[in-house]
């Protein structure tokens, strides 16, 4: 049997007086989860493990199998593994966002729906200006790019920019974790120091930022310029068995996605990067090409993780009729032409469709809260779920798993 995640990112939600009492996974217009649903097994999911923070890279790593305390290593050396930095091991590596600030707060974390050409260009200038032998900006995808601290402590504490949206920056700056403030590892700075450094460079960059040719154009158009780095999610390179060591039956596999940490989890984890032309990690992203590789690696290989990011962006934004377009895109885009493609196979296929956690657009970041998720195969004991969403799934026959338990649930189906 080959095997299937189908992940929409914030997917869930809570209920919405707008949308009468409903969320917007009750609200959406969804036949084909709802049909899976009611051919298939559901229930609910802890995805975040006690003392981490609801982050993605937590979540999709839990839904992988994967023990946090044992591998978590934060955001950064998962996105310096997607877009192919080999990391060394004096390297701290950190997510680095470019984000827009006015009047003293984070107005958005993603510098006003930065492009990846244009972010290349600023991260050139960074480089230009604040880069060195110690100090490194790397480009990644759209507002979401990498920055190497050579020697740089990992015990620190980042507050990422997407959980405070309109809260003065300067408040969270970044700090010591406690109790290693004058700590030193071997070969390695102090955690305030490197504190000290990434602070600097968070102020340094809003004046090399705010005078890029890029956004004095933004500022004239009368949009939002992208005009300050936001570092946050570092660590040291991780050590993660790949998902054939822990699950046998997956002889071979891909991650499909157009997010840089989902991608290093996938490189980490031993599956091939499959990178869709026109895959933004954004609404108006290729759904049709996304299904398409989903189909055709699953043709070659064992087992996919298609990853999709629409929703969690929405969700961000705080933008409800966006976010129902995802999830109608999702399963209209994606659930759709998968399961037609894949009920005709002589080869059984197991499909699974999840959230990695709620992204509530009233709240505008992640939240620590049980995920639904639907399991089918075209021979499973269906249970009595007939729709696919936060409500119904707590009814389903799976109950409430926790972390690692959805994988072993998922290859035992």
């Amino acid at each position: 049997m080959k095997h299937i995640i189908i992940l929409g990112d914030g997917m869930a939600d809570h209920a919405i007086d707008r949308l009468g009492g409903k969320t917007l996974l009750q609200y959406a217009e969804t036949p084909y989860m709802d049909m899976l649903a009611k051919q298939g097994k559901t229930g609910r999911l802890i995805t975040i493990p006690e003392g981490f923070l609801p982050g993605s890279e937590v979540a999709n790593t839990a839904i992988l199998g994967y023990d946090l305390n044992l591998v978590y290593e934060g955001r950064g050396p998962l996105e310096a593994a997607s877009i192919g930095y080999d990391m060394e091991s004096d390297d701290l590596a950190l997510r680095c966002n470019i984000i827009t600030l006015h009047d003293g707060v984070i107005q958005t974390h993603n510098g006003g729906n930065l492009t990846t050409e244009n972010g290349d260009l600023l991260i050139e200038s960074l480089n230009k200006e604040l880069g060195n032998d110690q100090i490194r900006f790397i480009t990644g995808i759209q507002y979401r790019h990498l920055l190497i601290i050579k020697k740089g402590s990992k015990h620190i504490v980042c507050a990422p920019p997407h959980d405070h949206p309109n809260e003065p920056w300067k408040q969270l700056l970044v700090q010591p974790e406690p109790g290693w403030e004058h700590k030193k590892e071997e070969g390695r700075m102090s955690a305030q120091e490197t504190a000290t450094l990434l602070n600097n460079l968070i102020i340094q960059s809003q004046a090399v930022l705010n005078s890029h040719p890029y956004n004095l154009g933004q500022i004239a158009h009368g949009k939002r310029p992208a005009n300050c780095v936001w570092p946050w999610g570092g660590g040291y390179r991780p050590a993660m068995q790949t998902l054939r060591e822990m699950f046998p039956a997956i002889k071979s596999g891909s991650v499909i996605s157009a997010v840089d940490l989902i991608r290093g989890i996938g490189y980490y984890a031993g599956l091939n990067i499959i990178k869709v032309e026109g895959a933004t990690g954004l609404a108006d992203t290729n759904y049709e090409g996304k299904a398409q590789a989903a189909i055709d690696e699953l043709r070659k290989t064992d087992f996919v993780f298609l990853h999709i990011e629409a929703s969690d962006e929405a969700g961000h934004d705080g933008d409800l009729e966006l976010k129902l377009q995802t999830i109608r895109s999702l399963d209209q885009r994606i659930v759709k032409p998968i399961w037609e493609e894949v009920k005709q196979w002589d080869t059984p296929v197991c499909i699974a469709i999840l959230p990695d956690h709620p992204t509530p657009v009233e709240i505008r970041t992640h939240i620590d809260e049980p995920v639904p998720f639907l399991i089918w195969h075209n021979l499973i004991q269906a249970d009595e779920v007939k729709h696919f969403d936060e409500i119904s799934c707590a009814n389903g026959s799976y109950g409430l798993l926790k972390l690692n338990e959805f994988m072993q649930a998922f290859m035992n189906a």
